[in-house]
């Protein structure tokens, strides 16, 4: 019955990237090219790329390859003021299977927003609901803007990842800051006292069949203490309550604190999460019962000059429930320079090592290019 749905949503999805262009009725004496163009107000399309050479180690082998490590093409459209939608293409290479090497295009979002009108205290509130925003990666992203070398650490570690199937709601906390502050330094998210997000979902990823009937709860909530003395300062907590998407649906908890500083000259996050098990239902012991987590990351962005920039970043995760404890750190350095609409060029290196006796320590030299337009 899962599986049902899951392709049932994925054709209406399709069907509504059509209906785009025919959003708007036929008008008697009007030309098709006419009406083709109206059908137009409102859509806007952008996309985002992520090119690269990368030469590296792993499991004691050699490899370099130029790559295409993701692609993103965003079409939107705005019905009215509080009706609005979006479908994104998500474009990756298989790595598994028969069609391995194979460029392959899935959804990554397809929702509609509906706004509401402001209540005290919140600015700016609204619904997705489909293929919709989690809570949390869409907010890091915009806090750490470095994607293009990897995944955010608890995508990195296989907790979760940034979409899924469900409802979200989403509201700004105060009035918007002002826009010297959202020029200078952060558009996204810009709450005066910060910003919350709650939501329901299958809980297994926008890119994964529902393999049983639970939901996850997932929610975040963001605080800027000092709008006034430190403006880019807040204090974030993400906590999820659901079940592994897995048949036997193993336990899935977490809890997540964040700190994060936002200047015109640098960017600095810290990470701690606690939990149990994951949002795929993979981490589990030999018995099916969710391991134990816990684990921290710290990312800097050193921006002196303006089109260039500094990076470093380390992770660190613990598995409880092996003998001894299963341990992996990652550390990562690059200096990036930056060009049109946010786009860059970066120089990485990105070392990983796990200590529970299999695997070796991978790591690699990479020469990446985001692409925004």
């Amino acid at each position: 019955m899962a599986l049902r749905w899951f392709f049932i949503i994925r054709k209406v999805c399709l069907f509504a990237l059509f209906g785009i262009s025919l959003s708007y009725p036929q008008k008697s004496g009007q030309s098709l090219d006419q009406q083709n163009i109206d059908g137009l107000n409102g859509v806007s399309i952008s996309a985002q790329w992520f090119l690269s050479y990368q030469y590296g180690e792993q499991q004691a082998k050699n490899y370099n390859s130029f790559l295409l490590k993701r692609g993103y093409v965003n079409i939107k459209k705005k019905f009215n003021d509080r009706i609005s939608a979006r479908i994104t293409p998500d474009v990756s290479v298989d790595g598994e299977g028969d069609g391995r090497g194979d460029i392959e295009m899935r959804l990554k979002y397809c929702y509609i927003r509906y706004g509401l009108k402001d209540l005290p205290g919140l600015t700016n509130p609204y619904f997705e609901f489909g293929v919709v925003h989690r809570p949390w990666l869409e907010y890091e992203q915009h806090i750490n803007d470095y994607r293009v070398e990897g995944t955010m650490f608890l995508e990195r570690v296989g907790i979760l990842n940034s979409a899924d199937y469900g409802i979200t709601f989403v509201t700004l906390l105060g009035e918007e800051m002002d826009e010297p502050f959202q020029q200078n330094i952060s558009h996204s998210y810009p709450g005066r006292y910060g910003s919350f997000s709650v939501g329901v979902y299958n809980g297994g990823g926008y890119h994964a069949v529902e393999e049983n009937e639970n939901k996850s709860v997932e929610t975040r909530l963001s605080i800027r203490p000092l709008p006034d003395a430190i403006p880019g300062l807040q204090l974030s907590y993400h906590g999820v309550i659901g079940k592994g998407n897995k048949a036997a649906s193993p336990d899935w908890r977490l809890n997540t604190g964040f700190l994060s500083w936002q200047h015109q000259y640098f960017v600095a996050t810290a990470t701690y999460f606690k939990g149990t098990g994951n949002s795929s239902g993979s981490y589990v012991d030999n018995q099916g019962n969710a391991l134990q987590l816990d684990g921290y990351s710290f990312f800097t962005e050193l921006k002196p000059v303006t089109k260039w920039s500094v990076i470093f970043r380390y992770d660190k995760l613990r598995f409880s429930g092996f003998q001894p404890d299963h341990t992996g750190s990652r550390w990562i350095g690059g200096i990036a320079y930056h060009f049109m609409n946010h786009s860059k060029f970066l120089l990485n290196y990105d070392h990983f090592d796990i200590s529970n006796g299999f695997d070796k320590p991978q790591s690699r030299f990479e020469i990446a290019v985001e692409l925004r337009y």
